[in-house]
């Protein structure tokens, strides 16, 4: 049903590496068939999208799937669906117009008629009325065979300069100007905190170990709860004065420690080289 979380849960299958076509024409699913099984490598886990969109083409439906059958691939039709009147809300909320063109309750009624018979012969049916993210998550991932765990949480953690504004799309942002700055002990100016002796200099200050034992805690504490509510992607943005020496080496660090954990962490450091 149009507004019962259908795209949705077509990002959760790309989280969980499926190759996602969103109301691919029916007419042309065979075609993109023989496409997958000649590259099933690239085309091992599919996630196809159908709705009321497809008009009079939806009676092709149990074709396509007798195709399959014949092919000897494994399908599973998901079909989620939503009360009526959780439906209007969402509708209302967002201001989308019906895809139908009609008010959004007749709307409703003719889309249900037009996707009956799929509904029929679905092999789960998800009701999305006073469902979470995450709880779409962990509902999809049963059907997947896939644990929505922490190698699914996508981490990238980027160290910034102030001076040059914090980054746009941080989630957590973390300020780690309170350690002695090494950009004013000689020879250390023009170096980073990807060098040794930058490195030695910070980690001998004892607050930078306190700090980093508890901070590595919290964000280690904190991961499972942005996994539970559905969040595949976090950004961390740790901050010094300039973004050479202090934040680089502070992210250096819980990427080490994150990794160690078992996450997937991508590290930027956005101004290591501005200010040389």
């Amino acid at each position: 049903m149009s507004g019962a979380g259908k795209s949705q849960a077509l990002k959760i299958f790309e989280d969980f590496g499926f190759v996602c076509v969103d109301n691919m024409p029916l007419q042309m699913t065979v075609d993109f068939i023989d496409i997958c099984l000649k590259n099933p490598e690239k085309y091992k886990n599919v996630a196809m999208s159908v709705d009321s969109r497809a008009g009079k083409s939806i009676n092709s439906f149990t074709g396509i799937l007798e195709i399959l059958k014949k092919k000897k691939i494994d399908y599973r039709i998901i079909f989620f669906n939503a009360d009526k009147n959780v439906l209007i809300k969402r509708y209302s909320e967002t201001r989308r117009k019906h895809p139908l063109g009609k008010s959004v309750a007749e709307g409703i009624e003719l889309e249900r008629k037009i996707i009956n018979k799929v509904f029929g012969i679905a092999d789960e049916v998800v009701d999305t009325s006073n469902m979470t993210i995450g709880e779409l998550k962990d509902t999809i991932s049963r059907f997947t065979g896939t644990a929505a765990k922490k190698e699914y949480m996508n981490i990238s953690l980027i160290s910034f300069g102030y001076k040059y504004g914090i980054p746009y799309d941080a989630d957590i942002v973390f300020d780690v100007r309170f350690i002695t700055n090494p950009n004013y002990v000689h020879g250390l100016k023009f170096k980073t905190g990807r060098d040794k002796a930058v490195k030695d200099y910070i980690k001998k200050q004892k607050e930078f170990a306190s700090f980093f034992n508890i901070f590595s805690k919290l964000i280690e504490k904190t991961l499972p709860g942005y996994i539970k509510e559905g969040k595949s992607y976090l950004t961390i943005a740790i901050g010094c004065t300039g973004g050479r020496h202090r934040s680089v080496f502070t992210a250096e660090e819980l990427a080490a420690f994150l990794k160690k954990k078992k996450y997937k962490v991508n590290v930027n450091h956005r101004d290591i080289l501005k200010g040389k």
